[in-house]
């Protein structure tokens, strides 16, 4: 996927779809490199998803609930609705 907005939103998909995600399951899912995932998630957190990361044995990445809301995601039947 070259398009990096259409990756973003669908990394940012992904990580609502469970509570934690190991990075090797996201490059697989993405067909992107671990760079890329790595600049990815830096990219969500600069637009002000609180993306939390975790190294080693049952780490990975997820989103982290919080204070402040992020930007509401919604698909299009979603939005319809």
């Amino acid at each position: 996927m070259a398009d990096t907005t259409a990756r973003a939103l669908r990394l940012l998909s992904l990580l609502q779809s469970r509570p934690v995600w190991a990075g090797p399951d996201l490059v697989a899912d993405l067909h992107v490199t671990d760079r890329t995932l790595r600049r990815d998630m830096q990219r969500l957190r600069d637009l002000g998803y609180r993306v939390e990361s975790a190294a080693g044995t049952g780490g990975g990445y997820r989103l982290v609930t919080g204070r402040e809301l992020p930007p509401l995601l919604l698909d299009d039947d979603e939005a319809v609705a």
